[in-house]
Parts: structure tokens; sequence; C-alpha cells
């Protein structure tokens, strides 16, 4: 676990957890929104997925993206 603080934060430092699980043999990401997606294949697949995720969150307009 992260215990490091983020930009913008003050120095109580809340929970995080990964965003990556797996169930069964079966890999998936969260997101803060509480949206999962998945199953892939493997951790290493989860992560490309989220990356994907993220890139095409930052395409969206200002008032489309999730925060």
């Amino acid at each position: 676990m992260n215990t490091q603080g983020r930009l913008g934060e003050d120095r109580r430092i809340p929970f995080r957890s990964s965003r990556f699980f797996c169930v069964g043999n079966k890999w998936y990401f969260t997101t803060r929104e509480g949206f999962d997606s998945g199953p892939f294949a493997s951790r290493e697949r989860a992560e490309i997925g989220l990356k994907r995720f993220l890139h095409v969150v930052k395409l969206l307009p200002e008032e489309h993206q999730m925060h």
C-alpha cells in the first residue's frame, strides 16, 4: 500500500488499495468511480486495459471526464 501523500493532499493519507483484483483465474481493474472492467487473462492484460481506459478518458471533453 502506498503511504506517501499525493500533490494537493494534506498530511492525512486516505486508505488506498490496488486497482487490480483476481476472481478465479481472471483479472479485473476497478476505477475510483466503482466501475469494474474485465475479465482479462492476466494481471498484465488488466494493466494494459486500465492504461487504455485512462487514455480514452483523457480524450473526453472536460465536462464528460470521470472525476
